[in-house]
């Protein structure tokens, strides 16, 4: 049953947690329950954080925080999972709040007490970065990886913590975001940095021949086998297997996965003598493993020995401020590898590059870069050398990707096209122009880059069509849903008053 989250400036923290913790006297800003389902409801917002990020009076009902705070970088349910796994406080985290009323924000993350309805607190501290002082030293460019934005800031943390220890690791992201250069700056930066990095692909290989690639075979093992073959576990001994794509690894390989992880012991294929491995694991995928282990494709015992460390790659339409970062660095490297020298981008041609979405992140941007380096002849790259790439853009602008379709099984965590609830990037070759009419078959228009005007009967209309649900309606309406909740006060509307 839905419930108004209540503002609130009462302490929900008791006077040892705050002694031992030295959590802020204040009430905290956030407070979210840790759900052993992997779930983060939230449970109190304080009326200065609503008024930070322009909020109103929430309706909520334990929302989900990763559906009630959707645009953050890095994303706080992250956060809240380290705090909540027994890690230390997070003290000074720099967080990007996105859309309409962005912000950047400090956060300090505490474990609390227990509810007396039995979950577990965790506190939200926030706080506005300081003013008129030097900004810390972040540096743009870690272990092949290129960003200044909070999300890679916390990325860039992440590793330099997680390095120096063997527990596994379970690095997230869409395709093309740099999953395995996260892998191997874990291993160069790791007291194994001496001993082989081995990376595979395990949806590349069939089902058939990958546990015997994974973990050997000896000879007359089946038809073919005609010597003894070393694994690529024994392959990393001592070192660290990349096993990307990991979710789609078969059952029986799964097995001897576990085993290996539980006891460090491998089986090759037709032996039962086993083998004494030291490899550190680091998993990548891009759909998430809890959604495999529901629908019985992951088994859930190994998914909980593999994701005892998590790292979470933004995608790059999440972190635009670091494509000036990406096309600098990626233009050394092209002016090194074919020996000409092109210096920069105009700012018509950054502008263009930022308004797209980029379905295939830091690899799709890489692969475009070089193609205008390679046919453009002089020393700046304007917007209209993309006009080519901008005309074969256009036959991937997505259909719709309305809420039902967003919120069924087919959608993954990597969606193949943008959602047509954000901006995309059309056809108008003649200007190059970036725009977003693109209007739903529901005959809602979608998210543009221009100002939105909603009048009553087309918020009436979308949440008609969300079945009641607010931010479904923001969705379809094609904005974020802190604007839609102006607009319901701008008009004086209410749920009754827009069921009618």
């Amino acid at each position: 049953m839905g419930c108004i989250i209540r503002y609130t400036d009462k302490a929900m923290t008791e006077p040892e947690l705050i002694r031992e913790q030295q959590i802020p006297t204040r009430a905290p800003d956030l407070v979210v329950a840790a759900d052993p389902n992997g779930k983060w409801p939230v449970r109190q917002i304080s009326q200065r954080l609503a008024q930070w990020l322009g909020l109103g009076d929430l309706e909520v009902g334990d929302r989900d925080l990763r559906e009630l705070l959707a645009d953050v970088t890095p994303g706080l349910d992250h956060l809240a999972e380290e705090v909540a796994r027994g890690a230390e406080p997070l003290r000074g985290i720099s967080v990007n709040f996105l859309g309409d009323k962005g912000r950047k924000l400090l956060a300090d993350v505490l474990a609390g007490g227990w509810s007396g309805e039995g979950w577990q607190q965790i506190f939200f501290y926030f706080r506005l970065p300081p003013t008129g002082l030097a900004k810390p030293y972040e540096p743009t460019s870690r272990y092949g990886l290129v960003g200044g934005s909070p999300g890679m800031q916390e990325v860039f943390r992440k590793i330099a913590l997680y390095a120096a220890t063997d527990a596994s690791v379970v690095v997230t992201g869409e395709t093309g975001s740099g999953k395995e250069l996260v892998a191997r700056a874990l291993h160069e930066q790791s007291s194994r940095r001496d001993h082989p990095f081995v990376a595979v692909n395990c949806s590349a290989i069939s089902s058939e021949l990958l546990e015997s690639e994974l973990f050997g075979h000896e000879k007359g093992a089946f038809t073919g086998a005609v010597r003894s073959h070393k694994g690529r576990f024994e392959r990393a001994h001592r070192g660290t297997i990349f096993l990307d794509e990991v979710g789609d690894m078969p059952e029986p390989a799964q097995v001897k996965l576990l085993r290996v992880l539980e006891e460090g012991l491998l089986e090759r294929v037709g032996s039962e003598k086993p083998l004494l491995v030291d490899v550190r694991i680091i998993a990548a995928t891009n759909v998430p493993l809890e959604r495999a282990v529901q629908q019985g494709r992951f088994r859930a015992d190994l998914y909980h020995r593999l994701a005892v460390l998590r790292i979470h790659l933004p995608a790059l339409r999440q972190r635009v401020e670091d494509i000036p970062l990406l096309v600098e660095h990626f233009l050394t490297l092209f002016q090194r590898k074919y020996g000409r020298t092109i210096v920069r981008l105009t700012s018509e041609a950054l502008s263009l590059l930022k308004a797209y979405l980029w379905p295939g992140n830091v690899r799709e941007l890489r692969n475009v870069l070089e193609r205008v380096f390679i046919e453009n002849q002089s020393e700046v790259i304007g917007a209209r050398a993309f006009r080519e790439w901008v005309l074969e853009r256009q036959d991937f602008s997505p259909g719709d990707w309305g809420p039902d379709r967003l919120n069924s099984e087919a959608a993954s965590l990597a969606l193949p096209y943008p959602l047509g609830n954000e901006r995309v990037l059309l056809s108008r070759p003649d200007r190059l122009q970036l725009t977003a009419s693109v209007t739903s078959p529901s005959g809602i228009p979608n998210r543009t880059t221009q100002p939105v005007n909603l009048d009553v009967a087309t918020i009436r209309k979308a949440w008609q069509a969300a079945k009641g649900n607010l931010s479904a309606a923001a969705r379809l309406l094609g904005v974020h849903r802190a604007t839609l909740y102006r607009y319901l006060q701008k008009h004086g509307l209410s749920r009754q008053d827009l069921c009618g």
